[in-house]
């Protein structure tokens, strides 16, 4: 196979392990018997993509992603170990291009940055917020997806991802100044972005900062919260409604300038 079909593979399957990594899928299994035409997979959140039906078959022959049979047809797919691991290393290698002919890139305002771009793609927030309640209202107000976008960029910007096999906690990290990846390595922008993650994540409180890591900032599906925290089933959602509708509320409150001074006693 020349170069350019192992990119062009390599790509296609990276889109399709991306996709199962966010949340499991659902797809008919009489969609995988046959050496052509598409799958159809329909994720948790909603979200829904097509794939080659020889695609998705290297996949689950290369181990990238599992699959489990369920009754009438369904088979339930979700993203193997191995795959994620394979795709870390795709989005590390800087000849891959194929992040951004998946982007879709939404200029926001913001004010500790100004104008920032945004990857909607790439966001869960971006399904959860079309999706609407019974009532026909959304289920996420905008300023709540507004205030989880500005708690992943103030993540991003404070280079607080974890490297593999680590995890990181949002109050009181542990890492010492100084040490690798520590105070001392970090641009005044950078600490500035980390202290205001902390700021909302305390306020926010311990019982909901946790969710708020996993979804907005991890990027991680819905049901792989569920698993991981043992939650039940579609409790997530609620959890991370609430949580963001607590961060919220702390973005909206006005700032006090640290060197506004204090206000005079009153007179007895």
């Amino acid at each position: 196979m020349r170069s350019s079909e192992v990119r062009r593979s390599r790509k296609a399957l990276a889109v399709l392990v991306g996709f199962l990594a966010r949340d499991h899928a659902s797809c008919r299994a009489s969609e995988v018997e046959p050496w052509s035409g598409q799958v159809q997979l329909i994720r948790g959140d909603g979200a829904i993509r097509k794939v080659d039906v020889k695609l998705f078959k290297l996949a689950l022959q290369r181990g990238l992603i599992l699959t489990e049979k369920k009754p009438e047809d369904m088979l339930s797919c979700t993203s193997a170990p191995q795959g994620r691991s394979a795709l870390r290393r795709w989005l590390a290698d800087p000849e891959s291009a194929f992040q951004d002919q998946h982007r879709t890139l939404e200029r926001q305002s913001d004010p500790d940055h100004g104008q920032v771009q945004v990857n909607q793609a790439e966001s869960p927030l971006t399904a959860l917020a079309r999706i609407k309640g019974r009532s026909g209202a959304l289920f996420l107000e905008p300023s709540q997806v507004e205030a989880g976008e500005r708690l992943r960029i103030d993540f991003t910007r404070g280079q607080m991802q974890p490297s593999l096999g680590q995890r990181w906690e949002p109050v009181g990290s542990g890492r010492q100044t100084g040490s690798a990846g520590g105070a001392a390595e970090l641009t005044e922008a950078a600490m500035s972005a980390r202290l205001r993650v902390d700021m909302a994540l305390q306020e926010v409180g311990p019982e909901l900062s946790g969710v708020l890591l996993d979804v907005c900032c991890f990027l991680k599906g819905l049901a792989e919260v569920e698993r991981e925290r043992q939650w039940p089933a579609r409790s997530a959602k609620l959890m991370l409604r609430t949580a963001l509708a607590a961060l919220a509320r702390h973005y909206a409150m006005p700032r006090r300038s640290s060197r506004q001074p204090a206000p005079p006693p009153h007179a007895p």
